[in-house]
């Protein structure tokens, strides 16, 4: 790709970020709309609820989109293995991949009070499930985040079907769990497919992202934040790359460093990667000194 091309490339993909972060910001506004209404219908359902008891009749429990299910669809054991278990090989060969080509800063340095939780380093990721950049970076974080742990169950969700790179397969973090002895992973999917409140960030996830988000087109998806460390406030790659696969057909590509998708999604993982070692002051030593990470971390 030659320099001109490579500079309407990524002077596209900008335009596309803002656009989206101001939707971002739309989205924002209506669902603090959303939780002041749902305030109200919430101590309206908690009186209706004495008057049943009072009556003898049992009210319905209604779900919540915060109950802590799970969306999506299970990924199959193939699928989950290959995500799971990129071997070191095919991360090294990778290196940044196609990452660079793409999103010239895709990794900022930060300064704050060190985040952590459960007496380890955390790293806070805020997405939507509507998100196209959301979906192609999920995949390099579960990459890069089994190489310290287990994140399961992985669900896999499209992104929206009328949003930039529409329909793009991707996994979803709501409803999944990660343990670690290294790191606590903080997943919050804000808002679903179509464009509903999901998770609502707390007051200190919300004053992160604002702080740490600084971009001139205001909050967007995907915000990571790495211990108050290291930030990722966009997409690493182009989430084009994964357009008509199938969530199994994204997870071979993972294992073969030729492909597009793995440029992409293992550069990216081996980013993630990276900032996650500073978090870890390097352990384990096995996955930080690694080629693949070694490599990434003289970018950051």
């Amino acid at each position: 790709m030659s320099k001109a091309a490579r500079i309407n490339k990524q002077e596209s993909a900008r335009q596309k970020i803002a656009a989206q972060r101001v939707a971002a910001r739309r989205a924002q506004a209506r669902n603090r709309v959303l939780i002041a209404v749902g305030a109200v219908v919430v101590v309206i359902a908690v009186v209706l609820t004495f008057v049943f008891i009072k009556l003898g009749s049992k009210p319905a429990s209604p779900a919540s989109a915060g109950s802590g299910s799970v969306t999506g669809t299970a990924l199959s054991a193939t699928a989950v293995k290959d995500v799971t278990s990129v071997p070191a090989s095919t991360l090294n060969t990778v290196g940044l991949g196609s990452v660079f080509s793409y999103n010239s800063s895709p990794v900022s340095a930060i300064n704050g009070t060190a985040l952590t939780s459960d007496g380890k380093p955390e790293m806070l990721y805020i997405g939507a499930e509507f998100c196209p950049y959301c979906a192609a970076e999920r995949w390099g974080m579960a990459v890069a985040l089994s190489r310290f742990g287990t994140l399961s169950p992985l669900h896999g969700i499209h992104s929206s079907s009328t949003d930039t790179d529409p329909s793009t397969p991707t996994l979803t973090f709501y409803g999944s769990t990660y343990t670690s002895k290294y790191l606590t992973f903080v997943p919050v999917e804000n808002e679903t497919v179509t464009h509903t409140l999901l998770q609502n960030t707390t007051a200190a996830q919300q004053s992160l992202w604002e702080k740490y988000d600084t971009s001139s087109s205001g909050l967007g998806y995907p915000f990571i934040d790495f211990g108050n460390q290291y930030s990722i406030t966009g997409p690493s790659y182009d989430p084009g790359v994964l357009a008509g696969l199938t969530w199994d057909q994204v997870a071979t590509a993972l294992q073969n460093p030729a492909s597009t998708v793995a440029q992409g999604a293992d550069g990216a993982a081996n980013l993630i990667t990276a900032a996650i070692c500073k978090m870890t002051n390097g352990q384990p030593g096995s996955v930080c000194s690694s080629a693949g990470v070694v490599k990434a971390s003289a970018s950051l």
